[in-house]
């Protein structure tokens, strides 16, 4: 009979490559070994490892990660909600699931499979799919941790994390700890309260908000991929992106957020308060000379 120690999977102690965010070669010419090296941790099952790295495109549907890739999503909601939720105990509820979503959404986990080189080892029969990868790659040098959707993301590079932390449950029989010690090193950076972003567009509504602005973002994606913000019925900002909808809509966005200082203030940010700030100079220096002359009166 074995012994427990002898049942428990083994987590790896290896000196990793650095990653590289280029994009694959063909996953034939690579071993799935190379995964457990970068995941510093060692299968039981290996099969569980093939599927969580095959599309659904590559053998006709029938051995794909789909099925681990629902499990692992869970997963991974439960154990980024638990970090978040002893390590900010006086953050409310609200800003822990902004915080957990921008340490689980696509882009995020899509960013942890290039910085491993993940992709490397996806078997998948898209065409298009590793001239997405390189285009992504290149769009997320200009955003170090997040561009709140200001790219196009590969859904697929976001899919083989959630696959890989539902193959890794399954194979050391649900231990959420064993998972998390793999991955945790892996998610980093992770997104805390002070680098988390606001999203272009909810910050844009807010602003309007607060200074009684209507704002209009009008579809021109039809005609020429493109979306327009009006804000009082002024032109502020122009979002285009040629295959994706909704980044054309963001950053019209932030466009719009990098304009409206410009469009609805005669004075940009800081210049305001030091006109205030002189203003009030002056009408406390006229005050003062106001009452010497009239105090001078009254001398003898």
């Amino acid at each position: 009979m074995e012994s427990q120690q002898e049942q428990k999977p083994l987590l790896l102690q290896t000196k990793l490559k650095p990653s590289s965010l280029s994009p694959s070669p063909p996953p034939s010419s690579r071993s799935l070994h190379e995964v457990e090296e970068i995941l510093g941790y060692e299968f039981k099952n290996k099969s569980l490892l093939e599927q969580a790295f095959t599309h659904s495109t590559y053998n006709n549907n029938s051995f794909s990660y789909e099925r681990l890739e629902f499990i692992g999503d869970a997963v991974l909601n439960l154990l980024m909600t638990k970090e978040q939720y002893f390590s900010y105990p006086n953050l409310g509820p609200g800003k822990l699931t902004r915080l957990r979503s921008a340490n689980v959404d696509t882009e995020k986990l899509a960013r942890v499979a290039v910085k491993h080189r993940l992709h490397h080892y996806l078997r998948h029969n898209k065409p298009l799919l590793d001239e997405q990868i390189q285009q992504f790659c290149d769009g997320i040098s200009e955003y170090p941790l997040h561009s709140n959707g200001l790219i196009e993301v590969p859904k697929s590079l976001a899919d083989i994390v959630e696959s890989t932390v539902g193959a890794v449950f399954i194979d050391c029989d649900s231990s959420v700890d064993t998972v998390w010690k793999v991955f945790k090193r892996l998610l980093e950076p992770i997104i805390d309260p002070n680098t988390i972003k606001i999203h272009p567009v909810t910050e844009l509504h807010e602003i309007c908000q607060k200074r009684n602005l209507v704002i209009k973002f009008v579809d021109s994606w039809k005609e020429s991929k493109a979306f327009n913000v009006f804000i009082n019925g002024k032109l502020v900002g122009i979002g285009k992106h040629v295959s994706k909808k909704e980044v054309a809509y963001n950053r019209a966005a932030k466009n719009a957020l990098d304009n409206i200082e410009k469009v609805f203030n005669e004075h940009p940010r800081g210049t305001r308060e030091k006109i205030g700030t002189m203003n009030s100079v002056y009408y406390f220096s006229l005050v003062f000379l106001f009452t010497l002359i009239t105090l001078s009166q009254f001398a003898p």
